[in-house]
């Protein structure tokens, strides 16, 4: 399959500017790129948001019953369905260990067995973040530690949807979230659910 790799590649960067940068873990940034060559052409300019990335879990019980989120989310003014994530708080931070501290601190919940699924880039016209998407199994109750839940959090809900239903909700578009979509449909795809 040539030519069906993503490969890594960088242009020349000749200036950039940090548009806002506040100690937290984003900042949004504008680069003067030019195009590699020799002769490479007048620079443009590129928005970068700064993003560590991030984990997503589909975890699924032995009933093939999906642990769901319920979450307002402000840019999009919308309450989505979403699945248990979290950002990489810690730059070389290990994914799976995300996506295990995320399913204990929004559901309460460990999985025995984990199964990568994909990683993927959420939007690389504007942001590096890359997700990382994992089916867990084997489902426990772990109860939060000492997690406290703030903002959005605070309100959100928590429950399960059979998996044929969730699949049948992202078919029908009435489930637009990303990371489910993703989720589902490459855990349906892999023969995993």
């Amino acid at each position: 399959m040539v030519g069906l790799v993503d490969s890594s590649e960088s242009w020349p960067v000749v200036d950039t500017a940090d548009l806002h940068r506040d100690g937290w873990v984003m900042a949004l940034r504008a680069d003067s790129v030019t195009m590699p060559g020799d002769e490479p052409g007048a620079p443009f300019r590129r928005l970068v948001l700064e993003h560590p990335g991030a984990a997503v879990v589909l975890a699924v019980d032995d009933d093939d019953q999906v642990v769901c989120l319920r979450q307002y989310r402000h840019p999009a003014g919308r309450r989505f369905v979403q699945l248990p994530a979290g950002l990489i708080d810690v730059v070389g931070e290990d994914p799976l260990e995300v996506a295990r501290r995320e399913l204990g601190e929004e559901v309460g919940l460990a999985a025995s067995q984990w199964t990568h699924l994909v990683s993927t880039y959420s939007s690389p016209g504007i942001s590096a973040e890359l997700v990382h998407l994992y089916l867990a199994r084997g489902l426990s109750e772990v109860g939060r530690g000492d997690f406290e839940v703030h903002h959005e959090e605070a309100d959100m809900e928590v429950f399960r949807a059979p998996f044929a239903d969730l699949l049948q909700a992202v078919l029908d578009g009435d489930v637009q979230e990303a990371g489910v979509i993703i989720a589902v449909l490459s855990a349906r795809a892999r023969g995993l659910v």
